[in-house]
């Protein structure tokens, strides 16, 4: 790739900062973006998430010094042509090489660096939308890691009112603590337990307005999840009172029936606190939700009902959601914020037009030699042969650029026939998951209004629109209980590859859609490249997998049995990996400095008290023990160990770890 005279390119980078900060301020779901500016054009070129380069879910591990942090960039950018040299500044995580300061919006001074980025993916998503029009904004997540922050925010969530570029904030509540609750009771991820509450039918009399009345949600000095474990509990032994006299479905266990009706109750919480922030903003700015754009970020932004649920009850005009809203997003609004503050934006020309910007499968050649004994054929694409494998059993299908963000969106994908439930008991049962999760469709955004009451796009998957009754039981794979789905729309010109393949199966079945679940394995990240995909399709005996554009038979007898069938695909740990001489030695200055674990994890969250010459490290430790001794919930002594157990002097690389784990 060629730097021009008038061209410059930028990264933005949400990475733990190395040496010192790396023990303090740990960060998860770590990514980095690669921008391209051109005159008044601004691109985003590539978006690596470093859980699917190093095989780790959540990728939590730290890159603990400069230079290892020198070899992961040089190797990213070698892909694109570049090298860091050609970098012009980096945002984002202090400590990096050619660091820049990021220039906040006026008027921000109360929020975290952390939710104005989120808030800032979605209001800069089309910069000509930003500019002419009205948008509401919020940005909901767990909390703030204080990473950029030199001192405590009033509050944690960021919302506003943008009318043509002017962006009035104000505080919001965000529920993705009441979610981050239940994780802690249930030990389950969000996305699980969304799934089981739309799955189970099983629910409770509970009074959920009465129960989140008096619950503030806003962060700063009160920790929301202090008091949402409180209003959980009390949801919890309401349940567990109730249960017992209801007539139960004998496919669920006991447990997922308390956790199906507590669920239920949590996604009506959330909806309510929402509905608080959607009046408030409303009312503050004079808005007319008719005229205005819906702009939605943060991990909670992830929750499809409430989304649809929003958009049905205000009628905004429209929906501005990253595909990667929740912290794999991160280095898209750093680097959205900068660009702002630099005035690259808004009057530079900048849409996310396609989620496609993630790894491209460059290693094709190479994959179909290293699995040569599982391969039967290549032949390249042909829409009848497609249709004859889709109808015959679910392939898989990695093709172009990975999407960003945590749902695959027909780059790095499982697809399959949604007219029989087979399709959706096979794909659950190749992802090691429950029987009861449900299975998305990816529609031809054409017929959308045919099938779906809400014609509108969604081409991230990320609202849910109920399946017209006349169609249901030719669909029955993509139905939830209440017989709606968490439906993806796929336009021509987004991927023209794959809407040829579902173009073609409509015109042979009538159907415009196919089953579609992201190409990994419980516990693994979406796959990234060639070989990682040919290794899945191998080990769960897929008959056929579609590999950039070429058809790719594979032998199903004794599969399995081969070496290059033992295990998944090898990722590239060593780039990760090694550290721990690095890590101690951190550590121990902390420690030799007079710190303790709980102090640590004190300082994470109050950026403040990193400044020795206001905090010394007494003052820190007594300030932990009193904020230890005053958490009921023992938020603070949990987040203690868990961090000794990242970071200290015993924890060890991974890369199948599910620590780190957050909303």
């Amino acid at each position: 790739m060629t730097v021009g005279p008038d061209t410059k390119y930028f990264l933005s980078c949400y990475l733990s900062p190395p040496d010192g900060l790396s023990v303090i301020a740990p960060r998860h779901d770590q990514n980095i973006a690669l921008w391209r500016t051109s005159g008044a054009r601004v691109d985003l070129v590539r978006v690596w998430e470093l859980e699917r380069v190093s095989g780790q879910k959540h990728h939590y591990w730290p890159i603990f010094t400069v230079g290892r942090y020198n070899r992961v960039l040089a190797e990213l950018l070698a892909a694109e042509g570049l090298s860091p040299e050609d970098v012009s500044a980096c945002w984002g995580t202090p400590g990096l090489p050619r660091h820049a300061e990021i220039r906040m919006p006026a008027g921000s001074e109360d929020f975290p660096v952390h939710s104005l980025a989120h808030l800032y993916s979605g209001l800069l998503l089309d910069s000509e939308i930003f500019r002419s029009q009205t948008i509401v904004g919020m940005a909901v997540d767990g909390r703030p890691d204080f990473g950029l922050d030199q001192e405590g925010k009033k509050y944690w969530y960021a919302g506003c009112v943008s009318r043509k570029g002017s962006v009035s904030f104000s505080p919001v509540e965000s529920p993705a603590p009441i979610y981050d609750a239940a994780t802690a009771r249930f030990g389950s991820e969000p996305g699980t337990l969304m799934a089981l509450a739309s799955a189970c039918p099983t629910e409770i009399d509970f009074d959920t307005e009465a129960a989140v009345r008096d619950l503030e949600l806003f962060g700063g000095q009160r920790v929301p999840l202090v008091d949402t474990l409180v209003f959980l509990d009390e949801v919890i032994r309401s349940a567990r009172s109730q249960l017992p006299s209801r007539e139960l479905d004998g496919r669920f266990t006991e447990r997922e029936h308390l956790q199906s009706a507590v669920m239920k109750v949590v996604q009506t919480a959330c909806e309510i606190v929402m509905v608080r922030n959607m009046d408030r903003l409303l009312d503050s700015g004079a808005v007319d939700p008719s005229e205005a754009y819906l702009s939605l970020s943060g991990g909670f932004a992830l929750n499809c009902p409430t989304n649809s649920f929003l958009l049905r009850r205000y009628g905004f005009r429209g929906l501005l959601i990253p595909p990667c809203a929740n912290d794999s997003g991160q280095a898209l609004g750093l680097g959205l914020l900068a660009l702002h503050g630099t005035g690259h934006l808004p009057d530079g020309e900048f849409r996310l037009a396609t989620p496609y910007r993630g790894a491209l499968p460059t290693d094709v050649d190479a994959a179909l030699r290293q699995f040569d004994e599982f391969v039967v054929d290549v032949q390249p694409f042909t829409e009848a042969r497609f249709v004859e494998d889709i109808c015959r059993g679910p392939l898989v299908w990695a093709d172009g650029a990975a999407e960003i963000g945590p749902r695959a969106l027909g780059a790095r994908s499982i697809l399959a026939d949604p007219r029989t439930l087979s399709s959706k008991d096979r794909l659950n049962e190749w992802k090691n998951r429950q029987w009861w999760r449900p299975v998305a469709p990816i529609v031809l955004e054409e017929h959308t209004g045919e099938w779906f009451d809400e014609p509108g796009p969604s081409p991230y998957m990320l609202q849910t629109a109920f399946v017209r009754e006349d169609k249901r039981p030719l669909v029955p794979a993509i139905l939830h209980l209440d017989d709606s789905a968490r439906h993806q729309t796929l336009a021509q010109e987004t991927n023209p590859l794959l809407h040829r393949a579902i173009e073609a199966f409509r015109q042979e079945t009538g159907i415009p859609m196919l089953c579609n679940t992201s190409l990994n394995e419980k516990g693994e990240p979406i796959v990234d490249t060639a070989a990682q995909a040919l290794s899945f399709a191998v080990r769960k005996n897929v008959a056929v997998a579609y590999i950039a554009g070429r058809r790719v038979l594979l032998r199903s007898d004794d599969q399995g049995q081969g070496p290059a069938a033992a295990g998944r695909h090898p990722r590239r740990q060593d780039l990760f990996a090694g550290q721990e001489p690095e890590r101690d030695e951190i550590w121990d200055s902390w420690v030799g400095a007079g710190y303790g674990t709980a102090a640590m994890v004190l300082m994470a969250r109050s950026p403040e008290l990193r400044d020795q010459e206001l905090a010394t490290p007494e003052v820190v430790n007594q300030l932990a023990e009193v904020a230890s001794s005053r958490d009921e919930s023992g938020t603070l002594t949990l987040a203690a160990e868990k961090h000794a157990r990242m970071f200290g002097p015993t924890a060890v690389f991974d890369p199948d770890s599910q620590e780190g784990a957050t909303f």
